[in-house]
This record gives C-alpha cells, structure tokens and sequence, in this order.
C-alpha cells in the first residue's frame, strides 16, 4: 500500500502556486517569439534534421518584463517547496516519494496514470 502524507497547507499552496506560474511561462513562451532579439530567418540543413525559423520581430519591453516577474516568481516559489521545514521530518527514499506525491497532489495523476510505490 502507497504512504500517505500530511503535507502542510502552506507547502500545499506553494506547489499549487507553482504549477499555475509554471503552466503560465510555458504558455506565455509558446505565444512570444522565438528570439528575445530581432533576427532574420534561418534555415539549417546541415544537423540530423531540418531546422527552419522565421524572421523574429523580438519581444516588447511588456513581454521581457512579463517573462522576468514569472520566472522571478517561479524561482522563489521552487526555493520555499524544496527547502521547506516539513522535508526536514523525512528522510531517503520517504522523503524522495512525499516530494513526488506532492508534485501530483490536487487531483493531477502522476505520468503514466500509477502512484510510485514505496
């Protein structure tokens, strides 16, 4: 039988917290361009596959600063739930499968639909 484990609701929200700003950037990233910089079009033939890109207009100053504040966020957010004091109660493998359980709490199953067992 899988452990269970008695987060506490701070640790809770922060991992939640970080999954929204986590899902955020990666959002934002795929709406900007590819390039922060503006820069011509490319095509490389020459690796194991094709690569093509378009020209690049760059992002806005809105959009650099709009990157920054997430992943501004998104670093604080990592640094509380990996140094928070409830890690200090565990120890080897428990600690390594409470951190796992954690990332999929809330209802989002673990990739490849099973819980790790213990």
């Amino acid at each position: 039988m899988a452990a269970t484990y008695d987060f506490p609701s701070d640790l809770l929200a922060g991992q939640e917290e970080l999954r929204q700003v986590q899902a955020e950037l990666s959002a934002l990233l795929k709406r900007l361009p590819w390039s922060v910089e503006p820069l011509d079009g490319f095509s490389d033939e020459t690796g194991r596959r094709m690569v093509e890109r378009p020209a690049s207009p760059g992002w806005t100053d809105d959009e650099q600063a709009e990157v920054e504040k997430l992943r501004r966020r998104e670093h604080e957010l990592v640094v509380f739930v990996s140094t928070h004091r409830y890690w200090a109660e565990l120890t080897g493998l428990d600690r390594v499968h409470a951190r796992s359980r954690l990332k999929h709490a809330h209802g989002t199953p673990p990739p490849g639909g099973t819980e790790p067992s213990p």
